[in-house]
């Protein structure tokens, strides 16, 4: 092969678990572009590589699919583009099926029906190391003369894992899959070609039932689950925080140093220290805390982790009216709701999943994080808990709970409204522990921080200069003694909108801060911060972090009730059109918005009151 001949479109196809994933970044670098399918909101992945001979492949990595009998939105579009039915996409000149050689009694399966399709394809057997620690031999000659398709090995969390797969694509060694048999049985194919070319010591690994035996356990496994969430939302304290100092003393440097370039020009001065280094800056120094959380749903999933906890979970979510698939959405809401949201389309039971993106808002992401942190740092003592916790990170992981305990009240109450209340069974893969690859991980939290950098960067900035504007024009008049805040555009907006905020506690700054965090939680505290920069009495009294100011002139009462409503309060546009897309219309978007904003402002009445009463 050289570097004249044609790029080839080559389609990574595979079940969930099987190192897919991991394959198309090894083969890719990492350097993907995403977007959606034409009509539709399920991402596609696509990446370019170059073999070692010089050809050039593109390759799209498709939603795991376990089958072709498509039970899911994800598995229909991987049906639809394997078999060149989608409108918009051409058909691959390649399909490559991703097998686990640790389980290839499940995935044969899918290999067979891509088989069927009868398109150039070849074999991928991925996990090839694991298998051979395992005493699983497969006999890649027969296996390959059984499904009349080329198999390489692969190893796509090792260097130069995916050497033997290149090869095969610079010497186009795919070829089109004779034709089945006429009326064959999938599942007894599985079978012949499982004990043809396939030697298993046991089913499963060993190691994978002793921790098991532990992990799933009704009280040993759920208490095991409880601990790990509390160690996280420990860890988002104490390890972020000498990355927070640095990333806030950095700004802070980079403020004051602009500032003294722009002294003659005030007007200017202002946009860029009361408005985008107070707004912005504010927001960037929760980075670190963001990545911590990440951090660790990173490596649970990897590890294999995520889908045990679902099955251990599958009994008290059933009572609520989910079952454990929804888990992984939940969970994935922990760090956004919109591909929470956009992960149930795995869910095939369409009450089952209509009832996750109603709940998916009610996660603690990690645009609440800032908030969170910013209010519990002011009002909230550091000291230690029984000499190794941190009060802090307790107050934290009782907020998380508080979500996902009313996710769980939701869903309750939904299944009670609705008439459809059969029993649905959970059936799920549950694939064999792994020491998670730090080549992913890594790859991961950077995706994720230049998704967070890219919100500062876009929305966030057009929203900070919007309020800046706002609460600066127009010009106090002659005379004034209050703030020229206080005769703003965004002074006037405040105070009108206090009528209704007052009994849960609001004051003027904070109802300010609510409307531009409409487009994005974490709006809110560069909203704040803006505020009280161009609202302060003096330059010191600007230049003081916002914690130390709120902590001065907000009550106890205000701060928890502010936490409350952030608990349910849906202020996320981008929530809401993603729940539009997911259900074709604008129905459930308003029962959405409705019902949060209700449970939002009781929580916060209820808080704010009872503090006061118990003050």
């Amino acid at each position: 092969m050289n570097a004249t001949a044609p790029a080839l479109h080559a389609a990574l196809v595979g079940s969930p678990n099987c190192g897919k994933t991991a394959l198309f970044n090894r083969l890719t670098g990492g350097r993907a572009k995403v977007a959606n399918y034409a009509g539709v909101t399920i991402e596609r992945k696509e990446g370019r590589l170059e073999t070692p001979a010089g050809r050039q492949v593109r390759v799209l990595d498709l939603p795991g699919a376990y089958s072709l009998d498509a039970a899911s939105p994800d598995e229909v579009i991987t049906r639809d583009v394997c078999a060149g039915r989608l409108a918009g996409e051409a058909a691959p000149d390649l399909i490559v099926c991703v097998l686990d050689a640790t389980n290839l009694r499940l995935h044969l399966r899918l290999a067979l029906e891509l088989a069927q399709l009868g398109r150039p394809m070849l074999v991928a057997l991925n996990m090839m190391d694991v298998a051979q620690r395992r005493g699983i031999r497969i006999d890649i000659d027969r296996l390959q003369a059984g499904l009349g398709v080329p198999v390489v090995a692969t190893v796509a969390v090792r260097h130069g894992g995916a050497a033997d797969l290149l090869a095969a694509l610079d010497r186009g060694a795919a070829r089109v899959p004779p034709a089945a048999p006429a009326g064959g049985d999938l599942h007894a194919r599985v079978r012949a070609l499982l004990a043809e070319a396939v030697t298993m010591p046991r089913a499963t690994a060993a190691i994978d039932d002793a921790i098991d035996a532990v992990v799933l356990n009704r009280v040993a496994g759920l208490a095991i689950l409880a601990l790990v969430m509390f160690l996280i939302f420990q860890a988002v304290f104490s390890w972020a925080a000498p990355l927070q100092d640095a990333v806030a003393a950095g700004v802070a440097g980079a403020g004051e140093w602009v500032g003294s370039l722009l002294g003659s020009m005030p007007l200017l001065q202002s946009l860029v220290t009361d408005g985008i280094f107070a707004g912005l800056g504010t927001v960037l120094e929760f980075l670190p805390q963001i990545l911590v959380l990440f951090l660790f749903i990173l490596v649970l999933e990897e590890s294999g982790y995520l889908p045990r906890a679902a099955f251990l979970l599958d009994t008290l979510m059933f009572r609520a009216g989910l079952t454990g698939r929804s888990f992984i959405p939940l969970l994935s809401s922990f760090a956004c709701a919109i591909p929470g949201i956009m992960a149930t389309r795995s869910i095939a039971d369409p009450r089952d999943r209509l009832t996750t993106i109603l709940v998916a808002p009610l996660m603690t992401c990690s645009a609440r994080l800032p908030v969170y942190t910013l209010l519990i740092a002011a009002f909230i003592p550091r000291r230690d808990v029984f000499g190794i916790f941190n009060l802090q990170g307790i107050v934290l992981f009782v907020l998380y709970l508080a979500g996902i305990v009313s996710a769980l009240a939701v869903a309750w109450v939904i299944k009670r409204l609705q008439r459809d209340r059969s029993e649905h069974m959970l059936l799920m893969e549950l694939p064999s522990y792994r020491l998670p690859d730090p080549r992913s991980i890594l790859l991961g939290l950077w995706e994720r921080a230049l998704i967070f950098l890219r919100r500062v960067g876009g929305i966030l900035l057009s929203l900070t200069i919007l309020l800046w504007f706002l609460s600066s024009f127009p010009a106090p008049p002659e005379g004034a003694t209050l703030p020229p805040i206080d005769y703003s555009y965004a002074g006037h907006i405040g105070r009108w909108m206090t009528h209704v905020f007052a009994p849960i506690g609001f004051n003027w700054q904070i109802c300010i801060a609510l409307i531009p965090g409409l487009a994005a939680r974490e709006v809110a505290v560069s909203s704040l911060a803006t505020v009280y920069a161009l609202s302060a009495a003096s330059e010191e009294a600007a230049a003081a972090a916002l914690g130390t100011t709120i902590a001065a002139q907000w009550s106890l009462a205000t701060a928890l009730s502010l936490l409350a409503w952030y608990v349910f309060a849906p202020q996320c546009m981008s929530t809401l059109a993603v729940i539009r897309r997911e259900t074709n219309g604008w129905r459930y978007v308003w029962i959405s918005a409705v019902y949060l904003f209700a449970l939002a402002y009781l929580a916060s009445f209820i808080t704010y009151q009872l503090t006061l009463a118990l003050a």
